[in-house]
């Protein structure tokens, strides 16, 4: 009995040895497996300096600053039309005649009324001096000709309304006459549409109100001007807060002398509140989000680090660094997405990283030299 549980130890401990011998070369396959993987390709890019800017982005519509209905102030036929759609005209151009004929008439009707009740009263200030006159009879003749004199103004102002002027300085956008109608009093005859400056109305919410300022720069795209930026400013901002919409009105003043902008067009709007120079900036895509942590990859002798950071502005692409970076980086910038730290990674676009950090380091000394 004695030999046989010695013989049955014995087994026993030699499947426990060999048990541990395949696991330690189970463990070692593993470790080999993970070292002869291939690197992940990936491109960098270097990290720059430069001027960043927080800015505030909308859209609105453009409109004009100024723009009337020029309507007709008396009735009458359309004799002559001066203007046409999109001709610039200035306040108190003639547009349009009408005919004045029968205004004609009692202008000189009051014009001959007035001469000889004028006449009458030059001769009575010399009987009413002699006393020849009562004074309630003269003051009865002075002030028939004052209200006289009224009436003429009157219709001289009216045949004048005959000439339908322009209430501003602008373009004729719309002409509602045609040669011939016959107009009625507050009748609409043109439109006439102030288009420099320009404006548009930006609602922008109560959370920016301490930030958008009279004065701050905006830049505008224009979809119908293939997205060439317009430069404009804020001019003027509301005091107030809608509270059913939760926003203020901005106003912002585009000058455009070339006249390419038309009321009506559609401006995406970004409004320049803050600027940090000399930033520490990387591309967007360059940033990882993970758990409400943004991080960054960088590579270092081959091998991929995740470097969390903290982020200031972000504009035109480029996100600022606040901490977690420094100059001489090389950030993955292309191959990040699900990339995991501390594996083997390939770059493939060494010579244009190469390049870039060439170009980025001159003009740093060119700088340097001006300052």
């Amino acid at each position: 009995m004695g030999v046989l549980r010695s013989g049955s130890l014995a087994l026993v401990m030699i499947l426990l040895l060999a048990g541990c011998n395949n696991g330690g070369q189970q463990d070692n396959g593993n470790d080999d497996e993970k070292d002869d993987a291939p690197p992940v390709p990936v491109e960098v890019g270097a990290v720059t300096r430069g001027d960043i800017f927080a800015v505030y982005k909308g859209t609105a519509p453009i409109e004009a600053l100024a723009e009337a209905d020029v309507i007709a102030k008396v009735a009458g036929e359309v004799r002559e039309i001066l203007v046409e759609e999109g001709d610039e005209v200035v306040k108190g151009q003639v547009l349009a005649r009408l005919d004045g004929d029968r205004l004609r008439l009692e202008l000189n009707e009051s014009r001959a009324r007035l001469d000889k009740l004028k006449r009458d009263y030059e001769r009575n200030v010399d009987l009413n001096k002699k006393g020849l006159i009562s004074t309630g009879d003269f003051e009865k003749i002075r002030y028939e000709m004052d209200a006289l004199q009224a009436t003429y103004n009157l219709a001289r102002l009216e045949l004048d309304y005959t000439q339908i002027r322009a209430p501003i300085d602008g373009v004729v956008s719309i002409r509602y006459i045609k040669l011939g109608n016959t107009l009625a009093a507050n009748e609409p005859a043109f439109r006439v549409t102030s288009i420099d400056p320009l404006v548009a109305y930006l609602h922008v919410p109560e959370r920016e109100f301490r930030n958008i300022k009279p004065g701050q720069h905006v830049s505008l795209s224009i979809d119908a001007l293939h997205g060439d930026p317009v430069q404009a400013s804020v001019t003027r901002v509301s005091p107030i807060v809608d509270p059913v919409t939760g926003t203020f009105k901005t106003t912002i003043e585009i000058s455009d002398s070339k006249r390419r902008i038309k009321p009506g067009m559609f401006a995406r709007i970004g409004v320049v509140y803050d600027q940090h120079s000399d930033a520490l900036l990387v591309p967007r895509s360059a940033i990882v989000e993970d758990v409400g942590q943004e991080a960054v990859f960088v590579v270092e002798d081959g091998i991929a680090k995740r470097k969390l950071v903290s982020t200031g502005f972000s504009s035109d692409g480029k996100v600022e660094i606040l901490s977690g970076l420094h100059d001489a980086d090389a950030i993955i910038t292309v191959g990040q997405i699900g990339l995991k730290p501390d594996v083997k990674v390939e770059i493939i676009n060494a010579a244009a990283e190469a390049a870039a950090r060439n170009t980025a380091a001159d003009m740093t000394d060119a700088a340097e030299d001006k300052d």
